[in-house]
């Protein structure tokens, strides 16, 4: 071996004729119906100034914001999440060196700063620029959107975890002790503790100033190590700092419960949620967080990540995304079903497909034939009242009102039943756990009127041949979608923390699925086609 071969530039090795293998356009080389050049065009068409303005006035802009942004999109059509297999990519993939144009690839850093914080800013404006785009397009309805969610796992780690009851349940302990004990110990020392309801870290702050004050008066000098003695004085104040930091550590978790029951240490916005996809094979929860979308025309034209595990509370936030662009007629599986959803597409006077919680429970044997429900029992609108399996009258006895997370007041009607002393059929009409022995308790029916009214109208409303072939399509739109993201795209955890930064990925991914889609409906030909319209046998 001559001793050229072991110099570092490994351009000596090569033969001229190598240097023009490859032609001056490298778009030359990229067939013409590569999903590439449609992406390049798409987003050539597109408004960058909020981006560019994202950036400080002050100095240069090393790499292109537009490029970087069209390298992370392709970047995700293709499974490629990793920065630094962006950048890999950059320096040999060929559709990436087109979408650079003759610009140096980025390195895996400056991907990773432009998706963490230039584009957090501007990303739901990118979003909604492709979306614009396709309405413009006629690619889609505008009419009706199909909305699911689905649990995504966080780049946190699985045992981390941090549980409210358990936090409130040490804190209260901790309570009890520091109001056993510091008042004793204030005493002790020549001053005066008092005791509220809540010893607060900016009481124990205060005291703590005053012991050390009473350290410098006396000229207590402390002493460390094993030999001597501590002064009690010494102690107090170590005994009142531990009490301090523990008490900031309870108020600090409280503030990130806010209205969760858990958080992950590892990132604070994401909430232990219960996934199919179960690692311990033992129902065990992992950090998540619940990923909303809105599919029309198998397009994804809305995206929202929240902290919440319940469907229910997303579907509002949901739809206030999309009444900008006209949308009346939402569909919903059962998780999104719910008094306060109900009354709010009454209220916006939008035709909603919301399927039933029971709707498919409904149809059996069993629940037909279980007595204590109240579906199975008569009711008499005339006197406000059930009846029971014995004939016995259940009358309407008081009001409850309950308000939901969000604030909306639900009035529940309370029915009892003032003759089931010795009923033979008791054991199968009242259910349920309670303190109460079984010979003690009556039958007791919780009915929203509203609630009740407004399922059996939705009920109807998705039997009709509209509600069916609507609700066929959500099956087929938004659960395909989420297939696509989690098996063809392979998406199955966040890279990065916090819900602003999620909420940017999760966007990204979905611009990434909607020009994939774009490419595959051009390529077979149905472009304009909304609905899949089941065929005759």
């Amino acid at each position: 071996m001559t001793k050229k071969n072991l110099q570092p530039d490994y351009t000596v090795n090569e033969d001229t004729y190598q240097l023009f293998l490859l032609p001056m356009d490298i778009g030359e080389m990229i067939p013409a119906e590569d999903s590439v050049r449609l992406l390049n065009a798409v987003m050539e068409g597109m408004d960058y100034r909020k981006l560019y303005a994202a950036y400080s006035r002050m100095g240069r802009i090393e790499k292109s914001p537009k490029r970087l942004f069209k390298v992370l999109v392709y970047g995700y059509m293709n499974g490629i999440y990793s920065s630094r297999k962006l950048e890999q990519a950059c320096r040999r993939d060929i559709n990436f060196l087109y979408l650079l144009g003759r610009e140096k690839g980025p390195d895996h850093a400056t991907i990773a700063r432009f998706r963490s914080d230039r584009l957090t800013q501007v990303i739901d404006d990118l979003f909604n620029q492709l979306v614009q785009a396709l309405a413009d397009a006629g690619e889609l309805s505008l009419v009706s959107a199909f909305i699911d969610g689905t649990k995504l796992e966080a780049n946190a780690n699985r045992y981390s975890f941090v549980w409210k009851k358990a936090t409130q349940k040490n804190e209260t302990k901790l309570q009890e002790k520091m109001k056993a004990e510091l008042p004793t110990l204030a005493a002790e020392l020549g001053l005066r503790f008092a005791v509220g309801d809540k010893i607060k870290a900016k009481h124990l702050k205060k005291l703590r100033k005053r012991l050390k004050t009473l350290q410098i008066k006396k000229e207590i000098v402390f002493v460390h190590g094993k030999g001597p003695r501590k002064t009690p004085l010494q102690r107090g104040i170590e005994k009142v700092q531990d009490y301090l930091a523990r008490q900031k550590q309870y108020d600090d978790y409280n503030h990130s419960f806010g209205e969760r029951n858990s958080f992950s240490k590892t990132d604070r916005d994401a909430t232990f949620m219960r996934m199919k996809e179960d690692h311990m094979k033992n129902g065990q929860l992992k950090p998540g967080y619940n990923a909303t979308i809105a599919v029309d025309a198998e397009y994804v034209v809305a995206a929202m990540i929240s902290k919440e595990r319940s469907d229910s509370q997303t579907f509002i936030p949901m739809m206030e995304k999309l009444q900008g662009l006209g949308y009346s007629k939402p569909v919903a599986d059962a998780g999104f079903e719910s008094e306060e959803n109900y009354t709010w597409c009454e209220k916006q006077r939008l035709t909603a497909f919301i399927k039933p919680a029971n709707h498919h429970l409904a149809k059996t044997r069993k629940y037909k034939s279980d007595i204590g429900r109240r579906d199975n029992m008569p009711y008499d609108a005339q006197i406000d009242s059930y009846l029971c399996h014995m004939g016995y009258s259940i009358q309407a006895a008081y009001e409850k009102k309950t308000k939901s997370k969000a604030g909306y007041s639900i009035v529940t009607t309370v029915y009892t039943c003032t003759k089931c002393t010795g009923c033979p059929h008791k054991t199968k009409c009242i259910k349920g756990a309670s303190k109460k022995p079984l010979e003690e308790r009556s039958k007791n029916l919780h009915v929203s009127k509203i609630f009740l009214r407004q399922r059996e109208e939705m009920q109807a409303r998705i039997q009709k041949e509209e509600g069916i072939l609507l609700r066929m399509n959500r099956s087929i739109q938004v659960e395909g979608a989420f297939g696509v993201l989690k098996e063809d795209m392979g998406f199955r955890r966040f890279l990065m923390r916090s819900q602003v930064k999620v909420h940017t990925e999760f966007l990204l991914l979905c611009m990434a699925y909607n020009l994939k889609k774009l490419h595959n409906k051009i390529q077979n030909g149905r472009c304009g086609s909304y609905l899949h319209i089941p065929k005759a046998s």
